[in-house]
């Protein structure tokens, strides 16, 4: 139908259906037969100028105009549909032709359909919602522009970064300013936009900054920081970034980009910021005023056609916000301890020696090896050094220990006696740290698992007469030698004993 028109004109020139069909690449069988038509229903080439297509078609082939006319898709819902996520125009073709065979009706081959749809959309100026469906994507980026910040009490200046964000089917728009570019800044942006918006996209899309990606290369699977894939699957979101040297792949961000310095930053040139906060509340007020303003080639804002066409489609966001975390690497120790930012955590005594992976937040510390969690312990702040054991972490043996404490070895000697508790009381104070003597200890209370109670006492007994503060070494000798048996006792008085008598001692008999 829509090339009868020329056609007919070129033929009224006096060119042969062959050339004709040649030029135009159309069948020659067509070219026949409108050329047929028109002798049956003449035509001059006046007449034929005058006459639109649907109109010349009419005057051919009348007997086709009897015809039932195809079906009128609802290109308004179509337009609706295409906004849901995996929707698409054939599929939405294939619906509709369904339907019509349904109800024996003819129907739009494909061509047509979209051809048709395409004429609705550039009627209705909507040609943003082909290439964007709303919710589905989320761009991200650092401005190229700073702002300064200012010292309060030397008036130093420093740079302060713009992260800048955008949902390109609304493109409504995002900024925070950020002390730095480094990842702990960068995450908690995204933090603060999944606020913002509250909700989240189907796809982050955003730059091969290395505190983002870490390997992004042709035809591999990009390799996304660990930080940073983590936060996307806390919120749903599929990690999607630009190829390398591509910024159109974001192109909407980088328009962005370029509005928000006119826009935020330029206005903000003249003030001086001492604060981060402040700088950030100014940005907000700017910001606020940017979604706002109305577009210059269509109806509606920023903020307008977020809050009626894509909000409602956005993910909803998890109960509990991301925390940031960082991850390190740690060998466990022989003491089945690790130490990470100056600190000691303990992990089961099986791991000794193997490499473990380490996620740390503001207020846990997350164990990690093959992807199975091992360990967990409170953070430990304030003076470096510290230890945070978990008594199941110890083997059985170093778990009886730890269960000890002074007072209950001193409980424990004074139902050994006296000079034991002695022994005890002074070997825990010899040493600048009491838990240095438990070993001491336990060892000398286990002696009179072997040799009894009395015998250790005694043992102590002597080796207090020998010295001060005796150890164990000492009290074990006196006992595997037997010296506390050896003790002389008292030479016993015999009943036939001869004993002068006071006279022999000056008596009568002194002077004989």
């Amino acid at each position: 139908m829509s090339k009868e028109k020329e056609i007919l004109h070129r033929f009224f020139k006096g060119e042969s259906q062959r050339s004709i069909a040649a030029v135009l690449r159309v069948s020659r069988n067509t070219v026949a037969k409108v050329v047929k038509a028109c002798h049956e229903h003449p035509l001059d080439a006046a007449a034929l100028d005058g006459m639109d297509l649907a109109a010349l078609h009419h005057h051919l082939f009348p007997a086709e105009a009897d015809l039932p006319g195809q079906v009128q898709p609802d290109y308004e819902f179509i337009h609706k549909e295409l906004l849901k996520s995996g929707v698409t125009l054939k599929l939405l073709w294939e619906e509709y032709a369904a339907d019509c065979r349904q109800a024996n009706k003819l129907y739009f081959m494909y061509s047509q359909f979209c051809k048709r749809y395409r004429d609705f959309v550039d009627h209705h100026h909507l040609t943003m919602h082909i290439h964007h469906k709303p919710a589905e994507r989320l761009m991200v980026d650092w401005a190229g522009t700073t702002l300064k910040l200012y010292n309060p009490e030397t008036g130093a200046v420093t740079k302060a970064y713009l992260f800048v964000a955008t949902l390109p089917f609304s493109m409504y728009c995002y900024a925070e300013a950020c002390r730095d570019m480094k990842e702990h800044s960068w995450i908690q942006a995204h933090i603060h936009l999944m606020e913002f918006l509250g909700g989240s996209a189907r796809l982050l899309v955003s730059d091969n900054l290395r505190t983002g990606i870490i390997s992004h290369r042709k035809h591999e699977d990009p390799i996304a920081n660990r930080s940073y894939q983590e936060f996307a699957d806390h919120y749903g979101m599929a990690l999607l970034p630009a190829r390398v040297l591509a910024p159109k792949d974001k192109a909407a961000v980088e328009g962005s980009v370029g509005q928000v310095t006119t826009h935020i930053i330029a206005k903000l040139r003249n003030r001086k910021f001492f604060d981060l906060y402040e700088m950030n509340q100014a940005i907000q007020e700017e910001l606020y005023r940017f979604n706002e303003a109305p577009f210059q080639k269509k109806d509606g804002s920023r903020s307008s056609i977020f809050h009626m066409e894509e909000c409602p489609f956005l993910r909803p966001l998890p109960q509990c916000p991301y925390e940031y975390a960082d991850w390190k690497k740690a060998t466990v120790q022989l003491n089945y301890h690790i130490t990470v930012d100056h600190q000691n955590y303990s992990v089961p005594y099986e791991y000794v020696r193997k490499r473990v992976d380490v996620r740390l937040t503001s207020h846990v510390v997350e164990i990690y090896t093959e992807g199975r969690r091992i360990a967990n312990h409170k953070r430990i702040v304030g003076k470096r050094g510290q230890y945070s054991t978990v008594e199941e972490h110890m083997p059985k043996n170093h778990q009886l220990y730890s269960q000890w404490d002074g007072n209950r070895f001193r409980r424990w000697s004074e139902k050994c006696g006296e000079h034991v508790h002695t022994v005890i009381e002074r070997l825990l104070a010899s040493y600048r740290v009491e838990e240095q003597a438990y070993k001491g200890c336990l060892a000398l209370l286990k002696l009179s698992d072997q040799y009894g109670i009395p015998r250790l006492n005694t043992a102590c007994e002597l080796a207090l007469r020998q010295v001060p503060s005796p150890r164990y070494k000492l009290i074990q000798n006196i006992l595997v030698t037997q010296q506390d048996i050896k003790i002389e006792q008292p030479a016993a008085h015999s009943q036939n004993a001869f004993v002068r008598g006071a006279a022999y001692y000056g008596g009568e008999y002194h002077g004989k």
